[in-house]
């Protein structure tokens, strides 16, 4: 007998992510969908009264389970992607995305909203459904609710075709990864890679049917490479293969150029169609900075902050390569591998030293054992929870009453078929409804390498930081007290606030007190040495102006790139980056470099034209760390209040309020520049 019970319809539970099939997901998808357009038929009707009841409730609930259907399928293209899945995947984008753009463009909605707002019980709304109407009326203006019906035909194709742009970059990214594989006979050509990273290129080369050794260009392994490899001829293969990913200096199924350019373009006219300038113009108009200008001070202050730092650095390294290792010039696979060889020789620390006292367990324990010094939560894994991979763990949090906050998956390894970086995302959002309230589930997803031959994972101090990164955005989306899904968790929040969260979880990567208690010698048992503490940190700020450079680099290219009129060709992409380079960079790769054809974050995330927000957020969690630093750094005291004035308030107040309510005062960007190790300029 053929069931046809499916999954993605079931809504009582936690997502059934096991029984998830390819052919699930475009019944389910067409179903919510109608279920949808129905409501959205309904609640627009002449004869629907305006008011939140009738009108903003009952959609705000048709959508929240479309969204967590198409959440639970974005996630498993992402983390398991197949040929099966991804078909599926597309085919069903378009209507989403359709019906998302038709949804902003309804002028009968629009109308209803604006109804509500000029209505008389407005005012007997509470503050936070007053806000999910001004925000919904902002998003129905740049949504296109204002266009004529030929613009909004336009402006409807604009949507579609960049949705499935986006995703096409993004498998190309994938598919170029994946598809790589360096076949390697003899041992010696491995000299200086960590021991367990030769061990996984032993087993995947096993796996293969081969002798010897592969390495793959999945991330954990190509860092290793560059940073440890002796051999600088395999240094330089791993580079030019990593670097030229997804472009045309690689096999033309999987080339980005013209994705790129047409979604510059496309972003261009979507832009121009609803009255702006440029997209960087539209762009802002829901972030914090007032405007292009502004970001583009911002950054360029930095740079002058940051760039005296970084010619010491540069000089350094290039002397000391010269001087201590016989190179006679300075390549970008180099870099990674000299840089390692002169923190060992001036602070006496290397990474793969420390990656020894970092077993995943060990540093999970301590992160949650951090979350309940911090905010009073207690985290404990569930089993029997259904997965999509073995690898992944579930935990539930509960508060100091004991009662369930909500609940987060772990994915933390790195594997074929699964997207590259780290990010958290929603899989249930808290929203109230007839039934009672719906707790918050999120998803946090990382690539680091895997456990090998039965032993612990081992963690970089970056990897580290990565995780407490991701785990603060998920405390952002778990910990939220607002009830409407509008404005709960991170549903709101201003793009360049969004980072706040998790990059203030970074600091406490660098807290005696937090490290030592997270730390467990893999083969000893023994805790963090403090001597090596004291290393390490004297080496916190080692090459910070190259670091930071870098990221004005990156961000100030995708600002310029999103304002400019004039991009004609892919080849106009790469200029423009080269003349970012030249603007601010000290260091500069090879021509054969090829960083936008990968950089999915502004082609095929949330970032275009938006880059900068990690650094705009940076600034806002060193001047919150500080406060920290000041009173205590594990201080239940502040951190219950920093839940209470960020973590808690979702998006329905301004960010800058919130920063503000917790601090006491305006950011100051002193703070970023000292936790970066320099002064101000001037």
């Amino acid at each position: 007998m053929v069931s046809h019970f499916n999954p993605l319809l079931d809504f009582s539970t936690l997502p059934r992510f096991s029984e998830i099939l390819p052919e699930h997901v475009g019944p389910a998808l067409d179903r919510l969908i109608a279920k949808a357009q129905a409501c959205l038929e309904q609640v627009t009707h002449n004869e629907t009264p305006a008011t939140w009841e009738t009108v903003v409730h009952p959609l705000d609930q048709a959508k929240e389970r479309l969204a967590r259907a198409w959440s639970q399928v974005s996630h498993l293209n992402a983390v398991m992607n197949c040929p099966q899945l991804r078909e599926a995947y597309n085919v069903s984008l378009p209507k989403i995305t359709t019906f998302y753009a038709s949804m902003a463009q309804d002028v009968r909605l629009f109308q209803k909203y604006r109804a509500i707002s000029k209505s008389p019980g407005f005012s007997d709304l509470d503050p936070v459904r007053q806000r999910v109407l001004e925000k919904a009326l902002l998003d129905f203006r740049l949504g296109g609710a204002e266009l004529g019906p030929e613009e909004k035909k336009r402006f409807l194709v604009i949507q579609e075709e960049l949705s499935s742009l986006a995703a096409r970059f993004e498998e190309h990214v994938m598919d170029a990864t994946d598809s790589f594989e360096y076949w390697i006979e003899e041992k010696e050509t491995l000299a200086g890679v960590p021991a367990d990273y030769i061990e996984q290129a032993a087993q995947l080369a096993g796996s293969k049917g081969k002798k010897g050794y592969v390495l793959s260009l999945q991330a954990p392994v190509v860092m290793a490479v560059l940073q440890y490899a002796s051999n600088r001829d395999l240094r330089e293969r791993i580079y030019r293969a990593w670097s030229t990913r997804a472009s045309d200096l690689g096999p033309a199924e999987w080339d980005n150029s013209e994705l790129m350019l047409r979604i510059i373009q496309l972003r261009q006219q979507e832009a121009h169609l609803l009255g702006f300038g440029n997209y960087a113009e539209l762009s802002l108009q829901t972030k914090m900075a007032p405007s292009v200008k502004a970001v583009m001070d911002f950054l360029e202050n930095l740079a002058v902050c940051a760039k005296p730092y970084a010619e010491r650095d540069w000089a350094d390294l290039n002397e000391f390569a010269r001087n201590r290792l016989h190179m006679r010039e300075l390549q970008a696979w180099d870099i990674s591998y000299v840089s390692e060889k002169l923190r060992l020789e001036r602070f006496d620390f290397s990474e793969e030293e420390v990656r020894e006292y970092f077993p995943v367990e060990e540093v999970i324990q301590g992160l949650f054992s951090l979350a309940e010094q911090l905010y009073g939560l207690h985290i404990v894994e569930q089993h029997g929870v259904s997965k999509w991979h073995p690898d992944v763990c579930f935990y539930e949090i509960t508060g100091s009453e004991g009662l369930p906050v909500g609940y987060f998956y772990m994915d933390l390894y790195a594997r074929p078929m699964k997207r590259g970086g780290a990010w958290m995302d929603e899989a249930i959002s808290r929203h109230r409804s007839e039934n009672g309230l719906q707790a918050p589930v999120a998803l946090l997803t990382c690539n680091f390498s895997p456990p090998i031959g039965g032993r612990s994972a081992l963690l970089t101090h970056d990897d580290v930081l990565t995780l407490f990164h991701e785990f603060g955005h998920g405390l952002h989306h778990l910990l939220t007290e607002i009830d409407e899904i509008e404005l709960s968790g991170i549903h709101g929040v201003e793009w360049d606030a969004v980072e706040l969260p998790s990059q203030f979880m970074e600091n406490f990567c660098w807290d005696w007190q937090v490290l030592s208690r997270m730390s467990k010698h893999v083969g000893t048992g023994m805790r963090f040495p403090r001597q090596l503490y004291d290393r390490m940190l004297a080496s916190r700020y080692f090459q910070a102006g190259l670091q930071l450079l870098r990221q004005v680099e990156y961000s100030l290219f995708d600002m310029q790139l999103h304002a400019r009129q004039d991009l004609g060709n892919p080849e106009a992409i790469l200029d423009l980056l080269d003349k970012v380079r030249h603007q601010v960079a000290v260091v500069f790769p090879p021509s054969f470099n090829r960083l936008p054809h990968a950089f999915s974050h502004i082609f095929a995330g949330g970032y275009a034209a938006g880059y900068y927000s990690y650094k705009w957020a940076e600034v806002l969690s060193a001047d919150a760390f500080e406060l920290f630093e000041e009173k205590g750094v594990v201080n239940l005291d502040l951190g219950n209040r920093f839940r209470k004035e960020v973590l808690s308030r979702g998006g329905s107040r301004d960010a800058m309020e919130s920063f503000v309510a917790f601090r006491g005062r305006q950011p100051r960007i002193d703070a970023l520049l000292r936790a970066s190790g320099m002064k101000s300029a001037g």
